[in-house]
């Protein structure tokens, strides 16, 4: 066995040389065989599968690959991917990234019994999954606990589609030389029969023998001959986990029976009707509706229990653990439904009496208050263009609200019920904090945490990025003795900092996101699993003295990652359960402004504000930054509905993708070399990225000139060391040792594009208290300049003829300026309003998302997923009353 073992290793690394070498066996399945393999290509370990030879033999390669191809590209935080797959020596196999820690089944053998709240969480993942393989036409097949991983506690389904592409490329083969796809304690009975076209509920049903397996320990039907089992399964009395532990609550066991129910038409119609069934505490079904009536929701917490309709937001409410003490009288939770968006920054008033929120409508985004004895909210007058940046601010007296707008990167102060709106910076990117020493704490543009007087005044930098806290800061809350701060940096991974403002002395207290410190000393911060963490903290020693403990589970965190939740100075607590990384998709607009999705179905996670994407030169390609397995890589798309592409693999973010002239190199940022540098790889992936610009400024952007001589660079910081502006430079490689710093002022200069040509630069800059379009000459800016814009401008594109040079103005129109480089005055002509962008569209005052075709008669733009926006989650807001209360009692001395 041994002997033969080896043989199978050596000609599999003959076969593969130069691809994969293989290190060791690390289990074998019913399909394949699993090594440890390195991927020289992307210097990575991964999970190489070996399709057993018989099933080999009858599948067939050119079948097996081609079906398996089906499943290359489905996407989901929960699937584990396909890296690649193909044929050597006679062997099938395909590649999976490399999961250090446990099968699910490992943990059920270990532990028998899994906590009901873990194993609902678990199952609810997995559904999550399963609904978007199901919604594109793809079938599991082979649901069970030795094909789910859990990383860092998170569920990977992995050889999704595998049982598919077999059991689709071997058809009746496979029946006639009686293998089987599928394992028997978790098949249904249409697939115990025999059946080879089967459905969803066919993956519910296995899931279902999955979740009671975690809860019992044992399957559904179990037996001492796979026949035996089949038997059961086809023919067997139903099954009641609550009889074999009775702590479980009646609707997680309803939800069970149901979706083991023997025929597909009685089983749940969808995954998610199953998670909403696991998530309602009155659901019964058949029977067994009476058994455990009484026990309550218990262990677990249903607001975990997330990805699907807004339509079911009513459905949920809070659970709370049962080992863990009874909340004291007083402690009140409920949903202060208000026709909140989902996702939407919202804060609580100091003395919890209400709340503001951000909402969307046909006049944009704007602040409302509601107060909790008034069922209508009242709009904030003069908080037009309010930015989703984490939300609105109140002062210590609940009598103002400062707000960031997102063109300008302005902070304004508005009284609640009118009055004189006053701005008090240009500076600031998000995570506002009030103090109660009378300054505005914010993040900065250049990243570090700068504080303004409440009433107006000079600005004064608080924190600065260097060391190991050279990631941006934000949420800056002084404490009492106005000494000493604590805030977030934003990593990865994000932690929490405390900081002395008389001396700048730091400590990072724990990993986290947005601290808040309450009056008695304990602080509550995020994780990025969702839970509200508390310890107890020494200001004086700037240390916690009590182990973090998880005090709240289910909190919304979006994709920049950060946290929905906000507290009141008085002890309120408002959050937002759920998932808000709804996607994107890219939608084509004409010059009217009528928009038609690039590839209908298609979405994305740009991951986070600081989206950006690249349209190739010829119109036919896309680049896009996106959130993979919490990751930030860049993928190719080939449009309009052709296959996505992954380009860059690094475990560090990748950023600002580029197109060269010719469309077949990418440039890109990236932190991978310990600071954020630009690198290249070529658009069709071979090769490996490399190092093109190493500079002192932290460079967000890079791209070449048409003529590949010139190297534009967008820094952070200017070279005279100015933490408050961001600059323009450009570089020639291999000619100039040190950037030319092209536009390097007191203001920011950001967006720049390059004419067809090379001969012209656009860009925006704040040197008026706003942001405005202006065009220079190129290389030598010095020569000239005009102002294109006048009512605000941001995201200049030049049209490919290089006779229009687009952008949007403050009104959110998207304007076609003429331009006449053979002018003898200005090369600004006349400005036509094409269309006015809909709200919820991307716009960035710091990135272009958006592009042209080559013909300049549609715009390629970005906005959320329409097929899921009201639909891929369910989203509650929900209160906890007197909240301290309960945080004492839990975090005790």
């Amino acid at each position: 066995m041994l002997s033969a073992m080896a043989d199978t290793v050596t000609r599999l690394n003959a076969a593969l040389e130069g691809r994969y070498a293989i290190e060791r066996e690390l289990g074998e399945g019913g399909m394949a065989t699993v090594y440890l393999a390195n991927d020289l290509k992307h210097e990575r370990k991964v999970a190489l599968k070996v399709l057993k030879p018989e099933l080999a033999a009858v599948v067939g390669a050119e079948r097996f690959l081609a079906e398996i191809k089906v499943t290359a590209n489905l996407q989901h935080p929960h699937i584990l991917p396909l890296h690649d797959s193909g044929e050597a020596d006679s062997f099938l196999f395909y590649v999976m990234p490399y999961v250090e820690g446990e099968t699910l089944q490992a943990r059920i053998d270990r532990d028998k019994q899994l906590p009901v709240d873990e194993a609902v969480r678990i199952a609810t993942a997995v559904a999550g999954a399963l609904q978007t393989a199901h919604e594109q036409g793809i079938i599991h097949r082979d649901i069970k606990p030795a094909n789910i991983l859990l990383s860092r506690g998170e569920p990977l389904i992995a050889d999704f589609g595998i049982a598919l592409a077999v059991g689709a490329a071997g058809g009746a083969r496979l029946t006639e030389t009686g293998l089987s796809v599928g394992t028997p304690f978790y098949m249904s009975p249409e697939q115990a029969t025999g059946d080879q076209v089967v459905g969803a509920s066919t993956d519910t049903y296995a899931l279902g023998s999955v979740l009671y397996e975690m809860l019992v320990g044992d399957p559904p039907y179990s037996g001492s001959t796979a026949q035996a089992v089949l038997g059961k399964i086809i023919a067997g009395e139903p099954v009641s986990a609550v009889k074999h532990r009775p702590a479980i609550p009646a609707n997680v066991d309803a939800a069970v029976r149901k979706a083991l129910e023997k025929l597909p038409a009685d089983r749940f119609g969808s995954a998610q009707e199953f998670v909403r069934a696991l998530g309602d505490e009155h659901f019964r079904y058949g029977e067994l509706a009476t058994v455990g009536a009484g026990v309550g929701v218990g262990l677990w917490k249903r607001l975990t229990l997330v990805g699907w309709s807004l339509a079911a937001v009513a459905t949920l409410a809070l659970g709370w653990s049962a080992l863990r003490p009874e909340p004291p009288r007083g402690v009140e939770r409920f949903s202060p439904l208000v026709g909140f968006q989902a996702g939407e920054p919202a804060n609580l008033l100091p003395d919890g009496s209400g709340m503001a929120f951000r909402q969307i409508d046909q006049a944009g985004p704007r602040l409302w208050l509601r107060r909790w004895d008034n069922l209508s909210p009242l709009l904030i007058p003069g908080t037009e263009g309010v930015s989703v940046n984490h939300g609105p601010e109140f002062s210590p007296d609940g009598q103002e609200v400062a707000f960031r707008v997102t063109a300008g990167n302005l902070l304004k102060v508005a009284p609640l019920f009118g009055g004189v709106i006053r701005t008090l910076t240009d500076d600031a990117i998000c995570c506002q904090r009030w103090g109660s020493d009378g300054f505005i704490y914010y993040r900065s543009v250049a990243g570090n945490i700068n504080r303004v007087p409440a009433a107006g005044g000079a600005v004064e930098s608080v924190t600065q990025l260097d060391g190991d806290l050279a990631d941006p800061h934000g949420d800056f809350q002084v404490l009492p003795d106005r000494d000493l701060g604590v805030f977030m940096a934003f990593g990865p991974p994000p932690r929490i900092v405390a900081q002395r403002l008389s001396t700048g002395e730091r400590r990072v207290l724990v990993p986290g996101m947005k601290p808040f410190v309450t009056p008695t000393g304990r602080l509550l911060f995020a994780s990025l699993e969702g839970q509200i963490m508390a310890a107890t903290l020494d200001a004086e020693a700037m240390e916690l003295t009590s182990p973090p403990a998880p005090i709240v589970e289910g909190v919304a965190i979006n994709a920049s990652p950060y946290p929905l939740y906000t507290v009141s100075e008085s002890g309120e607590l408002l959050y937002q359960t759920g998932s808000v990384q709804t996607g994107a998709e890219f939608v084509w607009v004409t010059r009217s402004g009528q928009a038609t999705p690039v590839d209908e179905g298609w979405s994305f996670q740009p991951g986070g504000a600081n989206a950006a994407w690249s349209l190739s030169p010829d119109g036919t390609r896309l680049a896009v930054r996106a959130m993979t397995n919490g990751n930030l890589d860049i993928w190719i798309k080939e449009l309009d509905d052709g296959p996505l592409s992954r380009l860059t693999f690094d475990e560090t973010e990748d950023w600002s993708p580029h197109w060269t002239p010719d469309g077949e190199t990418m440039t890109f940022t990236s932190f991978r070399g310990g600071d954020r540098d630009v690198w290249t790889k070529r658009a069709d992936g071979t090769g490996e990225a490399q190092l093109l610009y190493d500079g002192e400024a932290s460079i967000i952007e890079g791209f070449w000139d048409p003529d590949g001589e010139w190297l534009v660079l967008r820094a952070g910081a200017n070279l005279g060391g100015q933490a408050n502006t961001r600059d323009i430079l450009a570089l020639r490689p291999g000619v100039d040792s040190v950037p030319l710093p092209l536009l390097a002022e007191e203001y920011d200069e950001v967006e720049p594009a390059l004419s067809p040509d090379g001969r012209w630069l656009a860009y925006i800059s704040n040197e008026t208290g706003s942001y405005e379009v202006y065009v220079r000459p190129f290389p030598d800016v010095s020569t000239g300049k005009w102002q294109v814009s006048t009512e605000g401008g941001i995201m200049p594109v030049w049209a490919h003829s290089g006779l229009e040079l687009f952008f949007m103005d403050d009104s959110r129109d998207l304007i076609a300026a003429e331009f006449d480089a053979g002018s003898s005055g200005s090369p600004v002509g006349e400005k036509e309003t094409l269309f006015t962008l809909p709200p919820r569209y991307f716009v960035s005052p710091a990135n272009t998302v958006y592009g042209i075709a080559p013909d300049d008669q549609r715009f390629l733009m970005a906005r959320p997923y329409q097929g899921s926006a009201e639909e891929s989650f369910v989203s509650e807001l929900i209160l906890v009353q007197n909240f301290f209360e309960e945080l004492e009692q839990r975090v005790g001395n």
